[in-house]
């Protein structure tokens, strides 16, 4: 029962992969959980086989990540795929995104939860607009750490110099970008294991990590935000028990900041002060909360509070209003969005009708040039809009805060989800 807690309470890294066709990603997270033993035998076999049947001159470890059958057909990634897999340091999720321009919604769903981004170079093409726009679009999400793995070295005769260069130009991309803290640089060959999990012995000109080691130590403690609180609750619970017969508690995960047992809160829209009498989770009470626990909160007395309220602090409020700037990505094939358009809008816990203001510019996201003569947003498309909503929203930038700072709009007619946006 130990070790099962420890596994549970272990560390969880979330990265997103992206990389144009044949950079060898799929082969690259294919390497990954084959070298750090996370492949079952009969696994291992089924791959085998079918890269015999193929006629594949080694074992295709892109097969263990391209689970649909068109993804196997055409060798790309399609849609996004999340694998799991553990060392005895860290858990992680891998969120496999395809890297097409036609592909740049599902980059943008995949890359949204992320802490880190693996881009891949293909070291015989360098820094191409695909590179470029993977960065951006990571830098947008304000993904923190960036592993630029260059692949392909044993191409390239494990060239230095080859690699140096193609360094240089990423550097000289990156410093236009505002978000990216950490860049680390990685020489692999995805296709052999180098510098994968195992230190490469062909280019010990490299003294830098591999990237599992990489992964396994890079700190994300700090990109959590833990100092502005905020709890939207998700549902109020009234257990009706003889046990809990008094029981009012409010549900929902913590988004940002740390609360504890006797602070002072402000509930949001009401703006009534209270204290914190109790914080409940599935194993009983603690001392303290933070993102990205899910817990209920008790109050030491009664107000009606409801889905979509927020408790914060007095002295440290999030931003109430009803007009919107954000950064959207357009999700939808059906239709565009234009000035005047009406959806719903969901934020956190809280779902609200909203029009479009004004769409103020597209980005051509591979020269991060602004589009302002051609203002409808297609397919895949980013751009800047304001929106009004018809109910005040309680919201934080996206740059202090990814929970509090996002959200997507949804056809109200289809239901269907046809944008993700960030708060400027």
């Amino acid at each position: 029962m130990k070790e099962d807690r420890g596994y549970l309470d272990m560390d969880l890294l979330r990265f997103t992969t992206a990389g144009s066709v044949d950079d060898g990603k799929s082969t690259l997270i294919g390497r990954l959980l084959y070298d750090s033993k996370n492949i079952f035998e009969d696994q291992l076999e089924a791959v085998e086989n079918t890269s015999k049947q193929r006629g594949d001159e080694h074992v295709n470890l892109a097969l263990l990540t391209d689970g649909l059958r068109a993804e196997r057909e055409q060798g790309i990634t399609i849609d996004v795929a999340y694998r799991y897999f553990a060392t005895p340091k860290r858990k992680f999720i891998i969120a496999d995104t395809p890297g097409h321009i036609q592909y740049t919604r599902n980059m943008v769903t995949g890359a949204s939860t992320a802490n880190l981004a693996i881009i891949l170079v293909d070291a015989r093409k360098g820094v191409i607009e695909q590179t470029c726009r993977h960065a951006f679009i990571a830098s947008l999400l304000r993904i923190q750490h960036l592993v630029v793995c260059v692949n392909k070295m044993d191409l390239v005769d494990w060239s230095e110099d080859t690699y140096n260069s193609i360094v240089d130009d990423f550097k000289d991309f990156a410093s236009r970008l505002e978000s990216v803290v950490e860049v680390t640089f990685i020489p692999i060959s995805a296709l052999k294991g180098d510098n994968v999990v195992d230190k490469s012995t062909n280019m010990d000109w490299y003294g830098g990590p591999t990237l599992l080691y990489h992964l396994e130590t890079v700190y994300i403690g700090s990109d959590s935000n833990h100092i502005d609180p905020r709890f939207p609750v998700q549902w109020v619970i009234r257990p009706h028990s003889d046990e809990w017969h008094d029981f009012r508690g409010y549900g929902g995960r913590i988004a940002g900041g740390v609360f504890k047992p006797g602070d002072d809160v402000t509930v949001l829209p009401s703006g009534f002060n209270a204290k914190i009498k109790a914080i409940h989770t599935m194993n009983g009470e603690v001392e303290e909360a933070f993102n990205p626990m899910s817990v209920a909160i008790t109050l030491d007395r009664e107000i009606d509070l409801s889905r979509g309220d927020m408790i914060a602090k007095p002295n440290n409020q999030p931003e109430s209003g009803q007009d919107i700037n954000a950064m959207v990505c357009w999700f939808s094939e059906k239709q565009k969005l234009a000035g005047r358009g009406k959806y719903v809008l969901r934020h956190t816990t809280k779902e609200v009708k909203a029009i479009v203001r004004e769409v103020r510019y597209k980005i051509n996201i591979n020269t991060l040039h602004k589009i302002e003569d051609d203002l409808e947003l297609s397919l895949n498309d980013i751009g800047r809009i304001s929106l009004r909503t018809s109910a005040p929203l309680h919201y934080d930038s996206y740059r202090k805060n990814r929970q509090t700072g996002s959200f997507v709009l949804i056809d109200e007619f289809t239901n269907e989800t046809v944008a993700a946006g960030m708060i400027i």
